[in-house]
C-alpha cells in the first residue's frame, strides 16, 4: 500500500482526537516533550513530498537536493520531533494539519 494512503488512513482514524492548532488557546500548550517544535517551510515541504510516497531520490530531485542531504534532513526532522521513522514524522505533521 502506498505511504500516502497509510498516512491518510491513520489521520482519518484519529481525526476525532486532533484539535487544530488554531483552536488551542495560548494558555493551554500541547502536552509532551516536543510541543514547542516548529518546523520550517522547507521541512514541511520535505514531509509533504515524502507523504506522496515517492522514493528518496525522486523527492530529492523535486526539492533540488542531493539524496544524501535529503536523508540527513529527514533524520534531523525525526530527531527534532522525537520519532523513529520518516512516516511517523509525516503522520505527526498531518495530525497537526501542517501538510
Amino acid at each position: 500500500m502506498e505511504q500516502a494512503t497509510l498516512v491518510r488512513r491513520t489521520v482519518e482514524d484519529h481525526r476525532e482526537n486532533v484539535v487544530p492548532l488554531q483552536a488551542r488557546s495560548r494558555e493551554a500548550p500541547l502536552s509532551g516533550t516536543y510541543a514547542s517544535v516548529e518546523l520550517s517551510h522547507e521541512d514541511l515541504e520535505l514531509l509533504a513530498e515524502i507523504a506522496t510516497g515517492v522514493t528518496t531520490e525522486v523527492a530529492a530531485r523535486h526539492l533540488e537536493l542531493s539524496a544524501r542531504t535529503l536523508r540527513r534532513r529527514i533524520r534531523n526532522i525525526c530527531d527534532m520531533l522525537g520519532v523513529n521513522t520518516p512516516i511517523e514524522a509525516v503522520v505527526w505533521a498531518a495530525r497537526r494539519q501542517l501538510i
